[in-house]
């Protein structure tokens, strides 16, 4: 019935760790268009999902499907080039059985990305939002990734997400954007998440902005709860890559290639943004085994 539990994840990270050449601390997920983050890591050793066993394969363009080992400035990461949507037809677990396949490889970190529809008026197309909290709708109808029997070797039944997205990580990119120059165009804000494949109506639109919702999106959510239950830190980022169509006098129209397009303009801001924080993720660690071994 549950194909996709511990046995099966801990046989998939097993097989990766004797094959790849580190044992990655930080997971990162690309999302749309913005694979080239996966392209910075150093001495990369690149897997296709099809050749990793129990592993879904990704069958939306701009989703490679490869997953990625390597190290960025030393610091030993794993990236998924290509996720998989509730759209795609898949199980809500088997989404997520990547993220337990990170956990179960010894990943403490994991950073999300993806591309995302405007919703707060502020935002322009091109703005990359901290995601600081999030909307689970298909969750309002019982689609969550943690339905079913709990394996207390994950997490615990009921877990907290008051506090899914880091604070501390959400600080550290705030002040790394600064160094960078880049406050002009990051934003802090609420994901809302929704179904998919059809973009959003215009009604829709509208009622997930005044219920707080900044930016929306087909994906993430799902993961960053998987995380949170298997204890790991997130940090999550939306690249605003169309405004969400409010106005029914509009001519507008959301379309995927121009969230690729807004990718490809945007992926290296976003690849330096990830790098510095993934950089310093490692010198935070390094201080804290310093400290608790004092």
């Amino acid at each position: 019935l549950f194909p996709y539990g511990y046995e099966e994840c801990k046989a998939t990270a097993d097989w990766l760790l004797d094959h790849a050449p580190v044992q990655p601390l930080v997971g990162i997920v690309c999302g749309s268009g913005l694979g080239g983050l996966a392209d910075m890591l150093k001495d990369q050793k690149v897997f296709s999902y099809s050749d990793i066993p129990n592993f879904p394969q990704s069958t939306v363009c701009g989703h490679a499907g490869r997953l990625v080992f390597g190290t960025l400035k030393g610091q030993p990461c794993v990236c998924m080039k290509g996720r998989f949507h509730l759209y795609e037809g898949y199980p809500i677990e088997k989404i997520t059985m990547p993220i337990r396949v990170f956990k179960l490889m010894g990943v403490e970190t994991v950073i999300l990305t993806n591309a995302a529809g405007g919703l707060n008026q502020d935002y322009k197309v091109g703005d990359i939002m901290i995601i600081k909290d999030h909307i689970n709708l298909p969750g309002f109808a019982g689609r969550n990734p943690l339905c079913g029997p709990n394996d207390e070797r994950f997490g615990t039944r009921f877990p907290c997400m008051s506090d899914a997205y880091d604070r501390k990580l959400r600080q550290l990119a705030l002040d790394v954007g600064q160094e960078l120059g880049y406050s002009h165009f990051l934003r802090e804000g609420v994901y809302c998440v929704l179904g998919g494949p059809s973009f959003e109506t215009i009604a829709e639109c509208r009622m997930l902005n005044r219920l707080g919702a900044d930016a929306v999106g087909m994906s993430t959510v799902h993961e960053v709860i998987v995380a949170r239950h298997c204890g790991m830190r997130v940090f999550a980022l939306s690249l605003i890559s169309n405004q969400a169509v409010m106005d029914y006098s509009s001519e507008d129209k959301a379309n995927h290639e121009e969230v690729l397009q807004t990718g490809e303009h945007r992926s290296q801001q976003l690849v330096k943004l990830v790098s510095t924080i993934v950089t310093s993720v490692d010198q935070h660690r390094r201080g804290e085994s310093t400290k608790s071994q004092h």
